[in-house]
C-alpha cells in the first residue's frame, strides 16, 4: 500500500488493482533516451541528496499546488533513509540537482514513490540509473504503483493484485540495504 492525496481528504492508503511494475531486465531505453544518457551532460548520484530530492518531489506541480508529501511524511521517509531503507537517485547538470526519484527498498523490491524533473529527460535519466542499480543489486521488481502510458513506454506493465502479492511474498523482506552511495553496483 502507498499513500495518495486528494484535496479535502486525509492522506489515504492505496493498493490498486492492477499494479504497474517494471522488471529491471524489461526496461526499454529509447534511442532518444540513450542519446541523452550519452550526450546530455547529466551526472547521476545515489543517496547523496535524499532530503533535497524528496522536497523537490513535494514541490507543487503544474497540475495543482496540493501534495501528499507534507512535513510529517517527509520526516518519515528521511527516517527510513537513515535506517537504510530509503534511497534516492539524483540527476545533476553543471552541479545543480535537476531531476531525481526516491523510494524504498525492501529485499529485492524497490518501491518507487515519486520523481521530479526540472530539465528535459532528467527524471528518465534517474530512472535509467535506478534500473542499472537494481540490476547490480539483485532487485527483481520496481513498483511503479499506478499505470501510465509513459511508464508503459519504458517497459513497465500491469500485474493483478494477486500476482503483485505473490511477487512481494517471494522478494520483499525487511532487511535494510544500507546506503547505495557506499557501494555502487
Amino acid at each position: 500500500m502507498f499513500p495518495w492525496y486528494s484535496a479535502q481528504q486525509p492522506i489515504l492508503w492505496w493498493a490498486p488493482d492492477p499494479r504497474m511494475v517494471l522488471f529491471p531486465d524489461e526496461f526499454k531505453c529509447s534511442r532518444s533516451l540513450a542519446k541523452t544518457l550519452r550526450n546530455g551532460g547529466y551526472v547521476t548520484e545515489l543517496d547523496l541528496a535524499f532530503g533535497e530530492t524528496i522536497r523537490a518531489c513535494a514541490a507543487p506541480r503544474i497540475s495543482g499546488a496540493d501534495t501528499w508529501l507534507n512535513l510529517q511524511m517527509i520526516a518519515s521517509y528521511e527516517a527510513l533513509h537513515a535506517l537504510g531503507f530509503g534511497h534516492s537517485v539524483e540527476t545533476y547538470r553543471s552541479g545543480r540537482l535537476v531531476g531525481g526519484l526516491y523510494g524504498l527498498q525492501l529485499g529485492q523490491v524497490f518501491f518507487g514513490e515519486s520523481m521530479f524533473s526540472r530539465q528535459r529527460d532528467a527524471s528518465k535519466v534517474a530512472l535509467a540509473r535506478l534500473v542499472e542499480e537494481c540490476r547490480g543489486r539483485g532487485v527483481k521488481v520496481i513498483d511503479c504503483q499506478v499505470a501510465s502510458n509513459h511508464l508503459a513506454s519504458l517497459g513497465a506493465r500491469e500485474l493483478s493484485r494477486s500476482d503483485f502479492g505473490s511477487l512481494l511474498r517471494a522478494y520483499a523482506h525487511r532487511t535494510p540495504s544500507g546506503s547505495w552511495a557506499a557501494a555502487p553496483a
